[in-house]
């Protein structure tokens, strides 16, 4: 489950100084959305519902730190694109009924990086979280997490310097609202590259259809 509250993170961080094999994960929306966002007027903080739910802004430093220290081994992200036309909309009147997710799958390396900007966390402990550190949990590593002889050439050419607005208008994902709108970053990934061939450039997908293997995870490499 993905963490999201500052309490939380301090009981990993208990079990973790105790020994115990304890590992946890945030999402992007967590470090940069808040309640603010879900008490948006006209309903618009149906877009911001998600489980577990956002919380108030003081809970952000707590969850930067928690990456700083590896208390927060990882920050990935599901993808929830439920439209707010005709599904986030299904809610009004009744909570419960507002389709719980945010979509963001596309922003997960660049909300990252402004991170590394902001002075949050090291260039490498980005790579670390977003690659290295999933690929030895998911017991993928060396063949992925690395750039080496041997390892599939999975690359992200990257940006470091890139301006970017996060919006509606220019992202890829098939849903009608972003819910980073209007926010300004630095960095973009420029060419994603999976085992060998380019399959993002230019600002569009390339990959050929059934590029995609089934990679059959390994025993967590933390563990052994």
């Amino acid at each position: 489950m993905h963490l999201s509250a500052a309490q939380a993170l301090a009981a990993v961080a208990e079990a973790r100084d105790s020994g115990q094999n304890v590992f946890a994960e945030t999402c992007p929306q967590y470090l940069y959305l808040s309640l603010d966002d879900l008490a948006r007027p006209d309903f618009e903080g149906a877009k911001f519902v998600c489980s577990p739910p956002l919380r108030t802004p003081d809970h952000t430093a707590a969850l930067w730190r928690g990456l700083r220290t590896n208390d927060l081994s990882v920050v990935s992200t599901d993808h929830c694109p439920f439209c707010f036309k005709e599904q986030k909309e299904l809610g009004r009147g009744d909570f419960a009924k507002i389709p719980n997710g945010i979509p963001g799958v596309e922003h997960r390396m660049d909300l990252l990086h402004q991170g590394v900007v902001a002075g949050e966390i090291s260039l490498q402990r980005w790579v670390e979280t977003c690659s290295t550190t999933p690929a030895r949990m998911f017991g993928l590593y060396p063949r992925k997490g690395t750039i080496a002889p041997g390892a599939d050439a999975d690359i992200v050419v990257y940006d470091p310097v890139a301006r970017q607005t996060l919006s509606v208008g220019t992202h890829h994902m098939n849903v009608d609202y972003s819910a980073y709108e209007g926010m300004e970053i630095t960095g973009k990934v420029m060419v994603t590259i999976s085992r060998g061939r380019v399959v993002v450039g230019g600002g569009a997908f390339t990959g050929p259809a059934g590029h995609g293997s089934f990679l059959a995870r390994d025993l967590n490499q933390y563990l052994t």
